[in-house]
């Protein structure tokens, strides 16, 4: 699964990476080195033009950089907090599950990060005789962008009025899958990617949903080293959570 992961790079950088042609947000989001479930987080996505660019929307869709809430929220759920379930959805069965089907169909999207964070139990217990576990930062090897697959959905809110700008909330989660040898005894699933060659058919919404365009990272290509546990409290975030734990730190 994808619990946790690092975004640092900055609107303009992602802007540039990912040749996006309009910019979607409100105000640039701060560098996180540890993204949760329910925060906001950048996504590429393709969308027709918006209203306030003046263009035809009959034009083919634009590649825009926008900002999501990280847990899906299906168009048809009454309780949004149902997000709060839905951050990873499984290649396996996306096309298959209501929840994910029609975004799977024509909303799918590109989630930028730095690199995830899976937790290894150690031989250690705790004091309930629990594994004490061990995160470990997991990112590509030459320090590129980490193109995750994800997908997106709108959720009217009907307690708000339709003049309410804030009545529509945009979602989305991760898709994943097993994971790759060297990786799998850390944690048995990981995160989808989007190939930078597959980048326009992936997010093109008139093309129809096919997992073929999706791959595992290709063994060797991403390193994992053990960081501090730090990272398990969600209200610490600075650079120094990414940074590798010297390997006698490590029980």
């Amino acid at each position: 699964m994808c619990g946790r992961y690092a975004s640092s790079r900055s609107s303009d950088d992602l802007v540039e990476e990912f040749e996006v042609v309009e910019t979607r947000i409100a105000a640039p989001l701060a560098a996180d080195y540890n993204v949760a479930p329910t925060k906001e987080v950048y996504a590429v996505v393709e969308r027709p033009p918006s209203r306030e660019s003046g263009q035809d929307r009959t034009e083919p869709a634009q590649r825009q950089l926008r900002v999501l809430t990280w847990g899906l929220v299906p168009s048809w759920a009454k309780d949004p907090s149902i997000g709060n379930r839905m951050i990873n959805a499984r290649m396996e069965t996306v096309a298959e599950k209501p929840a994910y089907r029609k975004a799977f169909a024509a909303r799918r999207a590109i989630l930028p990060a730095d690199g995830y964070f899976e937790w290894y139990p150690t031989a250690r217990t705790d004091a309930k005789g629990k594994p004490v576990k061990q995160p470990f930062f997991i990112r590509p090897k030459d320090g590129g962008v980490l193109a995750m697959a994800g997908l997106y959905e709108i959720w009217r809110d009907p307690t708000k009025a339709d003049d309410d700008p804030d009545r529509f909330r945009w979602t989305c989660t991760v898709l994943t899958t097993e994971a790759e040898d060297s990786l799998g005894h850390i944690h048995d699933r990981m995160p989808l990617m989007v190939e930078r060659e597959r980048w326009h058919e992936w997010l093109d919404p008139t093309t129809p949903g096919d997992t073929s365009l999706l791959v595992p990272a290709v063994p060797g290509r991403l390193e994992a080293y053990p960081v501090p546990r730090l990272v398990s409290n969600v209200r610490n975030n600075g650079p120094e959570l990414v940074e590798p734990l010297p390997l006698e730190e490590v029980e």
